[in-house]
């Protein structure tokens, strides 16, 4: 059986942080696949088809990644995919305890699918969506936060 995994997230955009996840990650996996997610509690600046197409760009020559979107539950993902895991990457004591509580529901309702935690690349730790987001929507140059090669307005 295959061990796929599944990378859950908004991806507004996705940054050298989970990058560096998904990369680190393929010796753990056959596949990875990078879902976004509708997140309705954020105001995205970016499309979730802008989205998939910029992590499709990433790993335009990496085999074993793929990216969809879905909505709804990522448990109900993972049946329809058939993952037997959920990666999630952990920059802080509370990203911990926030993804501990969920990966603990997920396994009450999918107890077939794995949380597997990968902490952060230190040099990553300060990165995240909401303020590299906050960079670009104000013209700031947000380039040594977003993998090499993607020219953010590309996607916008």
């Amino acid at each position: 059986m295959l061990k796929t995994a599944i990378f859950p997230g908004s991806f507004d955009p996705f940054t050298v942080g989970h990058e560096s996840i998904v990369c680190r990650s393929l010796g753990l996996f056959d596949r990875v696949i990078v879902a976004v997610g509708v997140n309705s509690g954020k105001q995205p600046l970016m499309s979730i088809e802008s989205r998939v197409r910029m992590i499709n760009d990433v790993f335009k020559n990496e085999e074993k990644v793929s990216c969809d979107f879905f909505e709804g539950l990522t448990v109900d993902f993972c049946k329809k995919v058939n993952a037997n895991y959920m990666l999630r990457g952990i920059r802080t004591a509370a990203d911990f305890e926030y993804e501990r509580a969920i990966a603990q529901i997920n396994k009450k309702m999918l107890p077939a699918v794995e949380s597997v935690f990968l902490l952060t690349s230190p040099e990553h730790t300060p990165v995240n969506s909401t303020i590299i987001r906050d960079i670009i929507r104000n013209h700031g140059n947000a380039s040594q936060f977003l993998p090499a090669g993607i020219d953010i307005r590309k996607y916008l």
